[in-house]
């Protein structure tokens, strides 16, 4: 049937040597599972999912059906296949790109017949990409999933609240897989070097190579062994059975990016950002903001600069630089990577071609050191706090003037402590939106008495 693909042989000891290396080096079982630790504990529901025996009969884990959720190659794939290896069960697969409505119905007859007829077996349906079949194609899993005619194990790169219709994921347990770390993923490259399957240590590995297999991985295993077959086809097409940093970016046609998020180039690059937003060079700034991302930095990291430059170095010369930084952090922690490039990008372009204006940032420095140097007497006695019943026996807001009673909304009088009455801390540029603040703020001086 159209859509379709029945594999058979899943458990077999063998390998095909032709086979890409990824799919060689499929794991075996959930011990040989890269990360997801979280789920593989004693007794969880994927081990019993995986081996029913380890529990009793299949019934009594739960939910049969189980939706796997995460980034692209975690082991949503693997997981099906691992659950379809036990020798009472078939394996079916459908893609949400190609099957339709009649593909799932056949399916599900198909299984019925396995259940029902001499061979009593229980099928694993496994369906990528969940998230692309209408709802029509999700209604139509229901009754097979409801009467547990299929165990089905449906994976998804989008959360699945959105894009699974209720009454499937009701139905389901929601497994959530998380993003492979380098350690991972290093380890997984270290081992396809090594295993028989694999490349049965026909190569070696230089560390900068498996380091940059590592970072242009993006903590996806498929992507990193992929690459490690392409980068070791390079290796032995010239000859050399060490595969090299040039072989690693010859294979996936990327430059190496010399940045290293826990040293001395993280920073560095980071500082490149700043000053050049600060310097309103916006083509160097945008090139350091690729330099972070290509390398893989935390966006989270990148957005956090950029509200920081936006309160320092642009301030009051236009005020919307701050609200644009902020919503770009909000932003970029709902979306992720990789849309979460054009939102810092938005960000950068925004804070670097805005006027500048440090005024803010000196003003707060200029009153931190006051306040350190031990300057500042008492609260006035007209400014302390009198809501509170005796405050007017000691003082507390007498003589005080509310502002809003005053004809221009200022009421001139004393705010500071009496030993500076007359600082001076925020000094206005001339810079885009804080020209017209230095001539506001000269009249608000005139208005409370105060030369400025």
């Amino acid at each position: 049937m159209p859509g379709v693909v029945a594999v058979a042989g899943l458990a077999r000891p063998g390998f095909d040597p032709q086979s890409p290396l990824a799919v060689r080096m499929r794991p075996r079982s959930l011990d040989e599972l890269v990360g997801q630790q979280h789920l593989l504990g004693a007794g969880s529901p994927l081990r019993r999912l995986v081996d029913p025996a380890a529990d009793g009969e299949l019934v009594r884990i739960g939910p049969s059906s189980v939706v796997l959720w995460g980034p692209p190659g975690t082991g949503k794939t693997t997981i099906a296949h691992l659950v379809g290896t036990s020798p009472d069960r078939r394996y079916r697969e459908l893609s949400a790109v190609t099957a339709g409505v009649k593909d799932v119905r056949a399916v599900i007859d198909d299984a019925r017949t396995a259940r029902d007829g001499l061979e009593q077996a229980t099928t694993v349906l496994f369906v990528d990409e969940i998230h692309r079949f209408s709802k029509a194609q999700q209604d139509a899993l229901l009754p097979a999933v409801e009467n547990r005619w299929v165990v089905l194990v449906a994976a998804t790169t989008e959360n699945p609240s959105f894009s699974v219709v209720s009454p499937l994921l009701s139905r389901s347990l929601v497994l959530t897989l998380r993003p492979l770390t380098e350690t991972d993923i290093g380890g997984l490259i270290e081992r396809a070097v090594a295993d028989p399957r694999g490349l049965d240590e026909a190569v070696t590995l230089a560390a900068d190579a498996r380091e940059h297999l590592v970072r242009l991985a993006g903590g996806d295993a498929r992507r990193a062994l992929t690459a490690l077959e392409a980068a070791t086809g390079v290796a032995m097409g010239r000859g050399s059975d060490t595969v090299t940093l040039a072989d690693a970016e010859a294979s996936v046609d990327t430059a190496a990016v010399r940045y290293d998020r826990d040293g001395d180039a993280h920073y560095d690059v980071a500082s490149a950002l700043i000053k050049s937003i600060r310097g309103s060079d916006v083509d160097a700034a945008l090139h350091w903001l690729a330099r972070m991302i290509v390398a893989g930095e935390d966006p989270r990291f990148i957005a956090r600069r950029l509200v920081i430059s936006a309160a320092e170095d642009i301030g009051m010369a236009d005020p919307t630089a701050l609200l644009t930084a902020v919503a770009a952090a909000q932003a970029v922690a709902l979306i992720g990577m990789p849309e979460g490039r054009i939102i810092l990008s938005e960000a950068v372009v925004h804070l670097a071609t805005a006027p500048k204006s440090n005024a803010a940032y000196v003003g707060i420095g200029r009153a931190m050191a006051d306040v350190a140097a031990g300057r500042g007497g008492p609260v006035p006695m007209h400014l302390r706090d009198a809501h509170y019943t005796g405050a007017a026996r000691h003082g507390h807001g007498i003589g005080y003037v509310y502002a809003h009673d005053t004809p221009h909304g200022v009421a001139a009088q004393q705010y500071l402590p009496d030993d500076l009455a007359e600082a001076s801390y925020y000094r206005p540029t001339d810079h885009g939106a804080e020209r017209g603040m230095a001539e506001r703020l000269a009249r608000l001086r005139t208005l409370l008495g105060r030369d400025g």
